[in-house]
């Protein structure tokens, strides 16, 4: 029997988000956007919060209209939401369950990956 180097694991690993990315569920986001949602999810994931003004401060991301434009942008396709905090002034940024169920897919795809 052959064995698998990890790279052959990691472009099973992208045929297999390929595949997930193209199920109709949500629309796609364009490299930037995807780039935001694993911050997003990464940011959930820690417990903190993230609010749309500390995310336009975040400068490896672009300028804040660029951001301010991309966040609309995947709140209307339906991969965030934005939540009111304490301060109504400022919104607190939060993955849809869409979204999650789309990042949980990923992870069955990274693990049939491994096992294939």
């Amino acid at each position: 029997m052959k064995k698998r180097r990890a790279a052959d694991i990691y472009i099973r690993f992208l045929e297999l988000a390929e595949a997930v990315r193209g199920l109709p569920t949500l629309p796609q986001l364009d490299p930037l956007e995807e780039r935001i949602l694993a911050f997003v999810a990464r940011i959930g994931q820690q417990g903190e919060r993230l609010s749309v003004r500390d995310m336009m401060a975040r400068q490896e991301f672009g300028a804040a209209a660029t951001i301010h434009t991309r966040l609309k942008s995947m709140r209307k396709k339906g991969w965030i939401e934005l939540i009111d905090t304490e301060d109504t002034r400022r919104k607190q940024i939060v993955l849809t369950d869409d979204a999650l169920c789309h990042l949980e897919r990923l992870s069955k795809a990274m693990l049939r990956a491994t096992r294939a």
